[in-house]
Parts: structure tokens; C-alpha cells; sequence
């Protein structure tokens, strides 16, 4: 996608992302107004959720709450002012003037007596000034030629384009952030669900080993280790539980909205074919989307530096601030050369004894002045200033090197697990039916009598192990899938659009 097209996504997103913060707060209120007016006579009870948010729609909301974003936001509209305060320096100042002096006595000055007439070596007590005294008027300066000012239009506009770039990396962390945050959160309820499932399978078999037990079927010890078993899984559930709840309190940190709020997240990640296009169930289909913005190809080679600086977003911040720095030194280095300016300077005065009537008996006079400024010497502060300037661009070049060796590494990495989740979702999809499967013969042979509760008992840790795997190697997928587009500097709803 070209520069301007990816601009003119910014502005659409900049307006979507205003109506959505409205929406927010609008939903905000109504919910808390809803629970304001529920709590009456009976007690609270467990949250439920007021709405179901998708990812796609949970990533419009970070971009629009989440206080990085706002910040970096009013960073590029700080940017925008100087770059008023650059064009200034070019335009001529005007200023203006008016003083008005009233001389309760008139001042008194002493001169030879010889020059009027007296003896010499005497002296003369003459006044000398009015009663009323103004002067007023107009003076207008303008540089002709600064280095620094020159030089200072160009690099007002380059550190616009810093704030922008920083802008977008801000934005692509936040989105990738989100994603993260949102998966986290549907692994937890998956985490949850399978805990609870097994509980369930466990209560199952306990309720009918005990009718066995009645029946003289089973002895006693069979019915205790299903207890036992039972009982070491309640601190499992809770944990699980309130694992599901901090992981929605950080999803709701990163989208920069109230703790209050309650939602619902869409998505089953037991259901999400990573090798498939199909999205499982319509709960997965926004999932799945985002995750096809940025295609990603089995074993896919390294990408080249061009590629990541051209995209990643911190390279392209070093990128504009290495340009910063070139127009920094540029500026000092102009430093050595001539200043030169023009005044034009128009004023009245005034002068008037007893009552004054200000704008009787005044007179005007115009100048205009030129003024060439050559510094010869201060010292050493000017060639300090030029070194350190160039010392702290090639701090910038080690920081643009070390980034492309970050982004190589973080691109690696990524790909990696995610080769590794293509190679392991067919193992861990097999795994999961053989253990279902395992599990129900094991229970149909204990209900014969042809087997006995530890084979049942091995055969229920083997389902829900299976279970938790499939489910933690989706979630590692999403989740290097989202790490590896904010690698390479493609990121969904940032980089590139949902179509239709």
C-alpha cells in the first residue's frame, strides 16, 4: 500500500475511531444506569455481560481509548503548531509603541554662568524638558536571510513526519496488544469451560459408581478416588475462574475502558482450524479474518531489510529522526554564517507644557535600517555543537542497526512458532479425537464390567489434556500470528483493510 493510501486509512480510521469512542461512552452510561436501577431489595449477584464484542471491534475501541494512542495523537497535532512557529520566523514582525511622561517638576540642569553673562566659574540653574511628553509608533522587522530559519521549515516538516511514524508504531503495538489481550482472554474461558466439562465428567461418574456401589457392583474405594479426584479439581475450576477475570481486566486496560464494564468476547478456540480457511463457527469468523490480512506461507524465507524498513514501524520513526538529525546539524553549521535584517521604524512626539492635548503640535520621522551580523568568535560552542550533533547521528545509526537486527530476530522468532503450530495442529487435532474416542470405550468397558475405574479415570486426564493442548496451540498461534504482522509492519485495520 502506497504512503498516500495508508494516510487517507489514517483519516477514515481517525473518524471511525471518534464515533466509536461516543459509542463507548454512550454504552457506558446505559450499562451503568442498567445496573443502577437492577440492585434493589435483592443482593448482587454475578456480573453478566451487557454486550458481545468481537476483535474487530475491540481493536476500533483500543484505538480509540487507549491512552498511548491519545497521547501520541496529540503529539502529531503538536507537530502541526511548530510547524506555525517555524513559518513565523520568515514572516516580519510588528510591534507597536506609545509612552506618554508628565513632569510634575521640570527637570533642572546646570550650566556656566559665563554663558549668560555672569562671572566665570559660576554656575546657572536652567530647566530643561515640558510639562507633557509622548512618542508613539510603528516598528516592523524583517530577517532577510538566517541559516537557522531557512533550515528550520524543513525540519518542522520532517518532525511532523517523526509524530506521524510514531503515531503508527504506537498504533500498530496497541492493535498487536489487543490481539494478544483478547486471545488471552479465550483461553482462559476455554481453560475454564474444559475444567469445568471435567468436573462434570467426574460428578457423571461419581453419581453412577455410586448407584453401582448400592447395586453391589463396585466396593467402596472405587466411589472415594472419584471423590478425591473430585475434590482436587475444585481448586483447579476456581483458579480457572479467576484467571478468566484477569484476563479480562487486562483487555479492558489495553482498550482503555472502565473495569465496570462487562462484555462478552466472541470466538471458541477449540473450534478454530488453523489449517483451515473455514472459520469452525460464525464466532470465529472476525477472528479468523484479522488473521488473514497478513497472509503468512508455511517455512516462508527471511525478509529482506528493505522490506521491514519500509514497514516496521519503529525503523521508519529512526528513519525520519536520522533525516531530523541531518537538518539539526545543518542548522547548527549555519550558524557560522551572517545574519542579516531590515527595520523600518515610524514614530510621533510630542512635547507640551501645562494641560496636555496629546495629539497638538506633534511631529513624525521614519527610518529604516539595515543590520548585518557577523559572529566571529564565541569560543568553541558552535564546533562542540557540530560534534555532538554528528555524534549523536551515528547514535541514531546504531539504534536503526540494532532495530533491523531486533526485527530480523523478532521475524525469525515468529515464523517459527508459527511453522511450529502448522506442523503440531494435525497431531494435537488426531490426538484430541483419539483421546475422545479412548474415553468413551473406556467408560462403555467399565460399564460392562470389562474395566475399571483407574482406566476410565486415565482415560478422562488424557481428554482434557488433549483438550488443553489443541486449545493453547491455537491460542500460540494467534498469538505468533499477531506478533509476526507487527514484526514485519503489516498490521490489520493499521496497514491493511477488511474486505468484504
Amino acid at each position: 500500500m502506497s504512503s498516500p493510501q495508508k494516510m487517507m486509512l489514517k483519516n477514515n480510521s481517525t473518524i471511525m475511531i471518534k464515533s466509536i469512542g461516543v459509542w463507548c461512552l454512550a454504552i457506558f452510561m446505559a450499562i451503568s444506569f442498567a445496573s443502577f436501577s437492577t440492585v434493589n431489595a435483592q443482593e448482587k449477584t454475578e456480573l453478566i455481560a451487557d454486550f458481545e464484542l468481537s476483535l474487530t471491534e475491540a481493536i476500533q475501541m483500543a484505538l480509540a481509548n487507549n491512552p498511548e494512542i491519545n497521547r501520541a495523537l496529540l503529539g502529531t497535532k503538536d507537530s502541526d503548531e511548530l510547524v506555525k512557529i517555524a513559518y513565523s520566523e520568515i514572516f516580519p514582525e510588528i510591534t507597536s509603541s506609545i509612552d506618554y511622561t508628565r513632569n510634575v517638576e521640570i527637570p533642572v540642569s546646570f550650566l556656566p554662568g559665563e554663558f549668560f553673562g555672569g562671572d566665570p566659574g559660576t554656575l546657572v540653574p536652567v530647566a530643561f524638558g515640558t510639562d507633557n511628553n509622548w512618542q508613539g509608533g510603528f516598528t516592523v522587522s524583517q530577517t532577510l536571510f538566517r541559516g537557522e530559519t531557512i533550515i528550520g521549515l524543513s525540519s518542522a516538516t520532517i518532525f511532523k513526519t517523526v509524530q506521524q511514524e510514531n503515531y503508527r508504531s504506537v498504533s500498530q503495538q496497541i492493535v498487536t496488544q489487543t490481539r494478544i489481550a483478547y486471545y488471552q482472554v479465550l483461553v482462559a474461558k476455554e481453560q475454564l469451560r474444559l475444567q469445568q466439562a471435567q468436573i462434570d465428567r467426574l460428578q457423571q461418574n461419581l453419581s453412577e459408581n455410586e448407584r453401582r456401589r448400592d447395586a453391589g457392583l463396585v466396593d467402596e474405594y472405587a466411589v472415594l478416588q472419584l471423590r478425591v479426584q473430585l475434590s482436587n479439581q475444585q481448586p483447579l475450576l476456581i483458579e480457572a475462574e479467576y484467571a478468566v477475570l484477569e484476563a479480562y481486566r487486562n483487555l479492558k486496560y489495553v482498550l482503555g475502558l472502565p473495569y465496570q464494564l462487562e462484555f462478552e468476547v466472541l470466538g471458541e478456540l477449540n473450534e478454530f482450524d488453523i489449517l483451515s480457511d473455514n472459520n469452525g463457527n460464525s464466532a470465529n469468523a472476525d477472528i479468523k479474518r484479522i488473521d488473514q490480512l497478513n497472509p503468512f506461507t508455511y517455512q516462508e524465507e527471511m525478509l529482506d531489510e528493505s522490506f521491514l524498513s519500509q514497514n516496521r514501524g519503529d525503523m521508519r520513526v529512526l528513519d525520519a529522526q536520522l533525516s531530523l538529525k541531518d537538518q539539526e546539524i545543518t542548522a547548527i553549521k549555519s550558524r557560522f554564517l551572517p545574519t542579516l535584517s531590515a527595520t523600518y521604524n515610524m514614530q510621533w512626539t510630542s512635547a507640551e507644557p501645562d494641560a496636555p492635548t496629546f495629539f497638538e503640535n506633534n511631529v513624525r520621522f521614519q527610518t529604516i535600517g539595515i543590520n548585518l551580523s557577523l559572529p566571529l568568535f564565541e569560543g568553541f560552542r558552535r564546533v562542540a555543537d557540530v560534534q555532538r550533533g554528528q555524534i549523536e547521528r551515528k547514535d541514531l545509526e546504531e539504534q536503526y542497526r540494532a532495530a533491523t537486527l531486533l526485527a530480523q530476530n523478532e521475524v525469525a522468532s515468529s515464523s517459527e512458532d508459527l511453522n511450529m503450530a502448522f506442523e503440531t495442529a494435525n497431531a494435537r487435532k488426531i490426538a484430541l479425537q483419539q483421546a475422545q474416542e479412548g474415553y468413551e470405550r473406556a467408560q462403555l468397558r467399565f460399564e460392562n464390567g470389562l474395566g475399571s475405574q483407574i482406566e476410565v479415570t486415565e482415560a478422562e486426564v488424557q481428554v482434557r489434556q488433549a483438550e488443553v493442548n489443541y486449545a493453547v496451540m491455537v491460542f500460540d498461534y494467534l498469538t505468533a500470528k499477531a506478533q509476526y504482522d507487527l514484526a514485519t509492519g503489516v498490521v490489520p485495520l493499521i496497514d491493511t483493510e477488511i474486505t468484504e
